[in-house]
């Protein structure tokens, strides 16, 4: 930081653009920020969202922070919050990588700008690992004694994409900057069309990405410095070498940019993504040791890359069972579980397919067609072990009519004009004798009775398959405010037949924005704990009002096979430490406040319409 630079902040409210800016400078960033702050607590209303951009005297941006709710404690918090991320370095790679990569955005839709980002976050991986192979069998030392640098069967052994030299990082790095480029074969093109012909020629030697990579990068709306900026941008990070694989830096940002992605495309955003704590919650609550893992409507794949990362953190599972050596270097989550997924969005599928091939898992049983995975079922014999999914909520375009006589409808037919229960029926169609689903609905599911739709929740339910319902908080999704729930259902419930958990967690998660909620990871070890110590009774399972509570069949039968989980766990019990006078007079003198700036308001109103000069 320079000692002689001056420094001013920039106030913008979110919601009307509005801007607040003051003459003050001062000595430092910091200062300035706080400046801000200070400014933003007294002036504005509470709950005004706004961005505080801190300048220096040239007017470059030196940072930019969001607050949200603005009130003099809120104001406190966030400081606190943005020094102890600093201090700790949480999510800064990601995040700055983030910042960065959004300004060269410009003015193309964030739709159509995550194609490209994520296209070359994927291109320097996989150059980066060719590499780190590449290098090895030049040296020929070892088992590379002999081995031809540029045979592309030497990097299949190795599961490692093959990478013509068009396409390594270090070629487009040259021509980053370059308008008019002459191409091997003779073609003349500017840095965006030399990046689609890298993408044509990777995907013509490696089959498995055969129609995969996005081809965007020569479209004119694309400015061609920005991009330049952008290749030299993802050009600082290691994202394939050895080190960066081991901590899965990749997988990192690319799971970052997919959710930031999502929020910026809002609704549309969650047709690919489902939040990261939403899928935990599924993974943590099915345990997808081992086996066949199947998701029908997989968007980008997050519940695949979930799995994998369940069976690298649950290694002491493996060694406890004696299922393999948990502590060899080759122990490769990806090789535990085989994974089966179908999308009817070809983009959404590219996403997923590059997801996956980053972390090296299989993605050759994920299919794509546009029929969608009830009029085109692509894994018809499938019985998979564990289902997970976040099918589409109360999706009234699904051909239920061209469907009435569908194997699948074991249990009643679903009615045309909604899909809910036509999604239940798949899931339980594709489960093997012991299997597992878990999966988001919306939680009309769990009271429905039209059209035919609470015969088939009794059936289901008398047939012993439920296993536990979850109420979800409400902003919990990107692309719809319709309050939803996790259904769980099981082939394997011994000892427990005749019993449903009911967990309600309405009053978990926190605000990430005014829109957006998110569990943390200690709410979704309460509820997943709570379900495998019913499950098991292996640690004194115990009923909570207003929380859990484990019912009988014959209950729900007296609720008429209503779900909703509040109609059978009640409320919370009071605090010990309530006092109803102390609430009282807190409340009062909120309503003496608000009543107060009430009365200044329309002194004012009245004041300025006094000021008009009314011509009748």
């Amino acid at each position: 930081m320079d000692e002689n630079t001056d420094y001013s902040w920039r106030i913008t409210e979110r919601d009307t653009g509005s801007i607040h800016e003051i003459s003050p400078k001062y000595s430092n960033p910091d200062e300035a920020a706080q400046a801000a702050r200070n400014y933003a607590a007294e002036n504005l209303e509470p709950g005004t969202e706004i961005i505080i951009t801190v300048l220096d005297e040239k007017q470059n941006k030196i940072n930019e922070i969001d607050l949200y709710n603005v009130t003099p404690a809120t104001a406190t918090k966030a400081l606190d919050k943005i020094k102890t991320k600093k201090k700790n370095g949480n999510g800064s790679l990601e995040s700055a990588l983030w910042q960065a990569a959004d300004k060269l955005r410009k003015n193309m839709d964030a739709a159509e700008y995550k194609h490209i980002v994520l296209g070359l976050i994927f291109l320097k991986y996989i150059s980066d690992a060719f590499e780190v192979v590449h290098a090895k069998l030049v040296a020929g030392v070892g088992d590379y004694e002999g081995a031809d640098p540029e045979d592309p069967n030497e990097y299949t052994a190795e599961k490692v994409f093959f990478v013509p030299s068009v396409a390594r990082w270090e070629r487009i790095s040259e021509n980053a900057k370059k308008t008019d480029i002459l191409m091997d074969n003779g073609k003349r093109v500017d840095i965006g069309g030399y990046v689609d012909e890298a993408m044509e020629a990777i995907e013509r030697q490696n089959p498995s990405l055969k129609g995969v990579l996005p081809k965007v990068f020569a479209r004119q709306n694309l400015d061609r410095t920005s991009l330049g900026g952008l290749i030299d941008l993802i050009g600082t990070i290691a994202l394939g070498t050895e080190q960066a694989q081991k901590r899965d830096v990749l997988g990192q940002v690319y799971e970052y940019f997919l959710g930031q992605f999502a929020l910026a495309e809002g609704k549309k955003g969650g047709q690919f993504y489902t939040p990261r704590s939403v899928v935990k919650l599924l993974v943590e609550m099915i345990e997808p040791y081992e086996g066949r893992v199947f998701d029908p409507c997989c968007g980008s794949g997050g519940m695949f890359v979930q799995s994998e990362k369940f069976i690298a953190a649950h290694r002491d599972h493996y060694k406890k069972n004696g299922n393999g050596n948990s502590n060899s270097i080759s122990f490769n989550p990806a090789d535990r579980i085989s994974i089966y997924g179908q999308e009817s969005n070809q983009t959404t599928w590219r996403l997923c397919k590059m997801n996956l091939a980053i972390r090296g898992i299989d993605s050759s049983n994920i299919r794509w067609n546009n029929e969608g995975s009830f009029l085109n079922d692509d894994h018809k014999d499938l019985k998979a072990d564990y289902v997970l999914a976040n099918p589409p909520f109360n999706d009234s375009d699904w051909s239920g009519d061209l469907l009435r006589d569908d194997a699948r409808w074991k249990y009643g037919v679903p009615p045309a004009g909604n899909a809910n229960y036509a999604w239940i029926q798949h899931f339980i169609y594709h489960l093997s004798p012991q299997g597992i689903a878990g999966f988001v609905l919306a939680k009309g599911s769990l009271t429905s009775k039209t059209s035919g739709e609470g015969d088939i929740r009794k059936a289901i339910i008398e047939a012993g398959l439920l296993d536990c319902i979850i109420n979800l908080p409400a902003k919990l999704f990107l692309n719809t405010q319709i309050p939803a729930c996790l259904w769980f259902l099981s082939r394997r419930k011994e000892g427990r037949q005749d019993k449903v958990l009911f967990i309600d967690a309405r009053n978990l998660g926190y605000l990430i924005n005014r829109r957006t909620k998110d569990f943390t990871d200690e709410d979704i070890s309460r509820i997943t704990g709570t379900y495998h110590s019913w499950r098991t009774g292996a640690d004194g399972y115990q009923d909570i009002p207003g929380f859990c509570k484990a019912v009988t069949l014959d209950e729900i039968k007296e609720k008429d096979y209503v779900l909703t989980p509040g109609r059978y766990i009640g409320l919370a019990e009071d605090e010990d430490d309530f006092d109803f006078t102390e609430r009282f007079a807190k409340l009062k003198a909120e309503l003496d406040e608000q009543m107060k700036e009430e009365a200044r308001l329309n002194d004012l109103i009245r004041e300025n319409l006094s000021r008009l000069d009314i011509q009748q």
